[in-house]
């Protein structure tokens, strides 16, 4: 199992830190550093950026949103950031979700599944430099009865096959992602409810693509804190939590809140979303179940976070992106000495 970082969303109140962070995780011998978007930092940037002052890690987006970019776009962008890297970057897709989509974007969240596929197979197709011509439900390229003719890419990526990951979360989602991509970016994940929330649904995916789990990259965000009182430590994700479990989507469309009902908190889910979206997001956040945060973390001493590395590590993750929680840079860097610190104690490095 190999180490990763999640910096997060730029402009989250951690920007004079975070290239730091993304500093010492390459120096530690960590394996990628993920950037996050939703309607603030986009994330290329924020990769080139860290790109440019680091040696030898990864950058992935975790992710670039498919309602926010044509596919040829987003096939550009890989491409100039892989050759700028020297074949250092990780293309990590998503959705986002309805809010978002129709919200910023003005993109109508229709049809995921078709939507992520065909943009998937335009993305790959460009990147192979041939003419791009395609016709689908959702893009035709080029345009018929008008001046568009096929074009290739101009641009030379470091690399043939740049490593595509969808995050998914939904059981028909992580299917397709299994069918089509080379990695998952998974969410909340509980190392003991891992096969049946997720695996399962992706190996279904790679069966049907006649693949196997071989080279297929489980990548789940877990965040890491450090400290001696467990509960206090998980209390610090409370509100983080409540939002997506409350707060994300819609009431008829979050994802977070089913996964957690998958998980076995159906009563919970619904407690937390109901107080969420009354406005009370401290009773929101109250109302979570200790063991939800406990099961989806890693907290405590580094003996602790070795014994849940080393689950994840049992139960199938082949990356653990770890996000490593505290209010200065002293705290999150030591959070990443932990977790190397662990990996060997798990004896997984």
């Amino acid at each position: 199992m190999r180490l990763g970082i999640n910096l997060g969303y730029w402009g989250a109140g951690m920007d004079a830190d975070n290239l730091a962070v993304a500093q010492e995780a390459d120096r530690l011998g960590y394996d990628v550093c993920w950037a996050a978007e939703a309607y603030g930092s986009d994330a290329p940037t924020v990769l080139a950026w860290v790109a440019a002052q680091t040696e030898r890690i990864d950058v992935g987006s975790a992710i670039l949103q498919i309602p926010a970019r044509q596919p040829a776009m987003t096939a550009m962008t890989a491409a100039t950031l892989d050759s700028l890297t020297k074949g250092r970057f990780r293309l990590g897709l998503g959705v986002s979700g309805p809010q978002v989509s129709e919200g910023w974007y003005g993109v109508k969240f229709d049809k995921p599944l078709a939507r992520t596929r065909e943009y998937v197979e335009i993305v790959r197709k460009a990147m192979t430099r041939e003419r791009l011509s395609y016709e689908g439900e959702h893009w035709t390229l080029p345009l018929p009865g008008g001046p568009g003719k096929p074009l290739k890419l101009t641009v030379h990526p470091e690399r043939e096959h740049i490593p595509l990951y969808i995050a998914a979360i939904g059981p028909k989602n992580l299917e397709q992602t299994g069918e089509i991509a080379d990695g998952a970016l998974l969410i909340f994940p509980a190392a003991e409810h891992l096969e049946a929330t997720a695996l399962t649904h992706i190996r279904a995916g790679r069966e049907k693509a006649g693949l196997t789990m071989d080279g297929f990259d489980v990548c789940p965000t877990v965040p890491l804190a450090l400290g001696d009182d467990v509960n206090a430590l998980a209390d610090m994700f409370r509100p983080y939590t409540a939002l997506y479990v409350g707060g994300m989507g819609s009431r008829k469309q979050n994802f977070y809140n089913q996964l957690a009902q998958r998980m076995g908190y159906e009563k919970e889910a619904a407690e937390i979303q109901d107080k969420y979206l009354a406005g009370d997001k401290q009773g929101a956040a109250a109302a979570i179940p200790h063991s939800l945060i406990d099961s989806t973390t890693l907290l405590g001493s580094v003996e602790r976070i070795a014994d849940g590395m080393k689950a994840y590590a049992e139960a199938g993750v082949t990356t653990l992106t770890l996000a490593p929680a505290g209010f200065t840079l002293e705290e999150r860097t030591a959070a990443l000495r932990a977790g190397v610190e662990a990996m060997e104690l798990a004896g997984l490095a």
